[in-house]
């Protein structure tokens, strides 16, 4: 009898969790994990799969001796290097791996026929470098396999390159030097002052390094370090706090044009004379950051781009008479990896937008001519159906200059119908990213099939929009960019078009914690969550995340090690309120992930299911901080579909 009685006692005991662990329907398809997700009908995963089977490519660079271009797609389950030799030409393929690529750069000599790429493992961002012969097809690491590498710069010669790496102790990034003929331990270290240092391209003679440290979104300084000693002299050593965007030496060797906020708020285009030790203000009166630049062979051309309310300028500078002019005519969309051509005069680049996936095109700068070298697939489906964003605003809580501040934001209306549509409010990553209105096929899915409206909003603390803005939601105020949301709720219910009833938040990274506060401060307001990777406890996600990254997110969300913070940072912790979520939840993660370890995942999915809350859970164990791989996010997406269609569309799930 005293057994039976403590048995009972120790099952009385367990009975919470047990119960909850009987209400999991636990299943696993290769890598993927799936807790409470139906089977996925297959009317959905045929009406996604156009949309899936969309492309886009990217320009890495110019081939040697400028005979084509290195571009970066997908003819597979991952985004690999491919080949193109002219307009509308073939993309033949040269890598073949499981893992995605991240990067490529091209050896300067035409003779080594050959460069190098970065690639990790299962999206844990341990990135490797690794020198690639395009005559033979072999490739080789050049790298040690267990550190974070990446941002390799070729010097002028194409003899040697520099690379950050965190070789040294796992948390700091320093810039080695080395050669594509040298083992992995004969890399020599040439800046180690810890802390996050970037190379960012070579003197014309290759004699010194222009090195960036970064520090936040804020805070970043600009050093020359010489390739020989390694011995530093920080350009512009002023007592301020400045962010620098971008830089490239001018090609005489006597200046860099460099992108920088120093009394101002955009990044503004400016000039430094390496003799004089003086900054001249190139671009101040355009009022929007500066945020990509590139300077041709000769040194007689940079192009630079900005970021005007999300969307892409392009502008040519002549490097005399320090002039410049928009060039006419571009595409309305967003342009980036600008690469010249070795003959100073064609400019590559990638242009995509709301309605167009990315693609490469080039420019021919004398004339303005722009010809179209990729044609990127749509998976068959016309884009004249594709829906263009509006840019709205909307006023939030507080005030600037007596005035509400007001809130950009990009609004995909459906064509069909008339309302009110569902919504669902998608929130960006960073904090300090920006949603741009860039190709997304899973944005034209839900507004043209499921006849959903998407917003996507640009609270307090996201980027290109000043660098007052951009401080806003930093340590205290880290709730104030909820408050955005909560406003974004107030004007939808405004609009007679929109179902204020009917509301989905949904986010990634930074995103994805905002998913989580919105739920807890707004749960009789919204419908549904969807989370995707995100942070759910702030002092256990800054314990947790990689060495390398601890120190630039405690700059960003306070640091967990200080008492007061600590006690702030647990109190707004959507895991600490995880009991005010009563409306259905999905979480996504990677197995892998370095930045948002799954932790932060799991543990918000088991408080809100021990406070009988609905959660659907889906774990990729190959994948890292948002899911690479296309049968994974196809996958993600159909479970996504259905999600909506249950808990917001409130349809019947038939099979």
């Amino acid at each position: 009898m005293q057994k039976i009685l403590y048995i009972l006692c120790i099952l009385t005991l367990l009975w919470p969790d047990f119960t909850v662990a009987q209400q999991i329907e636990r299943r696993e398809k290769g890598n993927l994990v799936m807790e409470n997700i139906p089977e996925i009908p297959e009317r959905i995963s045929e009406k996604l799969f156009q949309y899936q089977n969309t492309r886009s490519a990217f320009v890495e660079d110019w081939l040697p001796g400028g005979k084509g271009i290195l571009i970066d797609t997908r003819f597979g389950e991952t985004s690999q290097l491919h080949i193109v030799a002219m307009p509308g030409g073939a993309r033949r393929q040269i890598t073949f791996f499981n893992e995605p690529i991240g990067s490529a750069a091209v050896c300067p000599d035409p003779s080594k026929n050959s460069f190098l790429f970065t690639k990790d493992m299962g999206g844990n961002e341990f990135s490797q470098i690794y020198h690639f012969d395009i005559a033979t097809g072999n490739y080789k690491m050049l790298t040690d396999g267990n550190s974070q590498n990446g941002g390799m710069q070729w010097s002028n010669t194409g003899d040697k390159f520099v690379f950050a790496s965190t070789k040294r102790n796992k948390k700091d990034r320093d810039v080695y030097i080395t050669s594509t003929n040298k083992a992995a331990n004969e890399a020599k270290m040439i800046i180690s002052s810890g802390g996050s240092w970037y190379p960012v391209e070579w003197s014309p003679d290759d004699s010194q390094v222009l090195a960036l440290q970064y520090v936040s979104a804020n805070e970043s300084y600009l050093h020359i370090a010489s390739v020989e000693t390694g011995k530093m002299v920080q350009i512009n050593p002023v007592k301020k706090k400045i962010a620098y965007d971008g830089a490239v030496w001018a090609k005489d060797g006597k200046g860099i044009y460099l992108a920088s906020d120093e009394d101002t708020e955009f990044s503004t285009l400016r000039y430094y004379n390496v003799q004089s030790k003086t900054i001249t203000p190139l671009t101040n009166d355009i009022r929007w950051d500066v945020e990509e630049m590139e300077i041709s062979e000769k040194g007689d051309k940079l192009a630079f781009v900005t970021n005007e309310n999300g969307i892409s300028t392009l502008y040519i500078l002549n490097t005399l008479t320090k002039k410049y002019q928009p060039v006419p005519n571009m595409p309305t969309g967003i342009i980036g990896g600008l690469q010249f051509h070795p003959d100073g005069n064609q400019l590559a680049m990638v242009i995509n937008s709301a309605q167009s996936p990315g693609d490469v095109y080039v420019l021919d700068v004398s004339s303005s001519k722009l010809e179209r070298w990729t044609f990127s697939e749509v998976g068959g489906l016309n884009p004249e159906t594709f829906v263009a964003p509006s840019l709205i605003e909307y006023e939030t809580f507080d005030k600037v200059g007596g005035k509400p501040r007001k809130i950009p934001a990009f609004y995909y209306k459906p064509k069909t119908g008339n309302g009110p549509y569902p919504v669902i409010i998608d929130i960006h990553g960073g904090p300090e990213g920006q949603y741009r209105p860039g190709f997304s096929s899973n944005f034209q899915y839900l507004v043209n099939e499921l006849g959903i409206a998407v917003i996507a909003p640009n609270v307090r603390g996201s980027s290109g929009y000043g660098k007052t803005y951009l401080e806003l939601d930093n340590g205290y105020k880290r709730e104030e960019s909820v408050q955005d949301i909560g406003k974004l709720l107030d004007w939808i219910a405004g609009q007679k078009e929109l179902d204020a009833s009917r509301i989905v938040v949904q986010g990634g990274s930074y995103g994805g914690y905002m998913v989580l506060a919105c739920m807890t401060h707004f749960n009789d307001r919204l419908k549904a969550g969807i989370d995707v990777v995100g942070i759910s406890n702030f002092v256990s996600f800054l314990q947790n995340t990689e060495a390398y990254r601890q120190d630039l997110r405690r700059m960003e969300y306070g640091d967990e090690q200080d008492p007061k913070m600590k006690e702030f940072l647990t109190k707004i912790s959507p895991l600490t309120n995880a009991t005010k979520i009563t409306k259905p939840l999905f979480v996504i993660q990677g197995q892998n992930d370095p930045r948002v370890p799954a932790s932060e995942s799991k543990q918000m999915v088991e408080t809100v299911r021990t406070n009988k809350g609905t959660v659907w859970y889906l774990l990729a164990k190959d994948e890292g901080h948002g899911f690479r791989k296309k049968s994974n996010r196809d996958f993600q997406t159909n479970a996504v579909t259905l999600f909506l269609e249950k808990y917001v569309l409130e349809k019947e799930i038939i099979e």
